[in-house]
């Protein structure tokens, strides 16, 4: 009777499933990006040609990249002030936040005190900042390079912060024990912990750069990629518009895949 039990909850088991080979997921991480963006292009060129919409207010897929093409210059003279600005304001936003947050781990006088401002700073829309910092910092790269940087400092600071106070309580326990000093604590413990978080925020703030210096470039610029926009939307030249729209997302995301490289780079101890 056991057996028979046994062999019949053994026919009833459901069966395990295969996990889908290494190469298999590669196609399947490396393809479906490029499948779905073609399936939205795809979308795009099927809705303007089924409703007949005027090229002026959105222009198909093909003219978009005609513009491409044929405007590269224009294009690649105004994307260049943006990736300096969006650079610049990457490694100094992220740069103070990181210096803030180390700050304020180890003096706590000093979060109460000016996380609470940090806070409030952030909570001030940033096109509302932009007029003032081009008043106080003129019409170069200064003011764009501000609010690129104010745009990616928030998220850095906060992640960083966490990330130091995440630290494992026994490996600090053990720390103490060996009379370890602050900075051999944190070498040792507190930043290693902290760098998972700290390259979560980088992504967020690679791509969020190049949103504050398209912004600050709306207001007081003759070049980059923001003034363009501008400038192509008052002048009803659809193409161009969405061709630098698309250029301004490849250098984000240009962006974002150096950040995730070099995670992938440091943080190969933890896999």
């Amino acid at each position: 009777m056991r057996a028979v039990a046994s062999a019949s909850a053994t026919e009833t088991l459901p069966p395990v499933a295969r996990a889908p080979s290494p190469r298999a997921q590669l196609l399947r991480r490396f393809l479906l990006p490029p499948a779905a963006f073609a399936v939205v292009v795809l979308l795009w060129q099927g809705i303007i040609t089924a409703f007949s919409v005027p090229h002026y207010i959105i222009p198909a897929p093909a003219d978009v990249a005609r513009a491409l093409v044929t405007q590269r210059a224009m294009l690649w003279t105004n994307a260049v002030p943006t990736i300096f600005e969006s650079l610049g304001g990457f490694l100094l936003g992220d740069a103070v936040a990181i210096a803030a947050a180390v700050a304020f781990v180890h003096n706590k006088t000093l979060e109460r005190t000016f996380y609470p401002l940090a806070v409030a700073i952030r909570t001030v829309p940033i096109i509302a900042i932009t007029p003032i910092l081009v008043l106080l910092l003129g019409n170069g790269y200064a003011p764009k390079v501000a609010i690129a940087a104010l745009i990616t400092f928030f998220p850095t600071l906060v992640n960083m912060v966490q990330g130091l106070q995440a630290a494992d309580p026994q490996a600090l326990e053990l720390m103490h024990v060996l009379s370890a000093s602050k900075s051999e604590t944190f070498r040792y413990v507190r930043w290693p912990s902290s760098l998972p978080y700290l390259f979560a925020a980088l992504r967020v703030a690679a791509t969020s750069s190049v949103l504050g210096a398209i912004v600050a470039e709306w207001i007081g610029s003759n070049r980059g990629l923001g003034y363009l926009i501008v400038l192509t939307t008052y002048d009803f030249r659809t193409a161009l518009l969405y061709a630098a729209m698309a250029l301004a997302s490849a250098i984000a995301l240009t962006f974002f895949l150096l950040v995730s490289v070099m995670e992938w780079a440091v943080l190969r101890w933890q896999r």
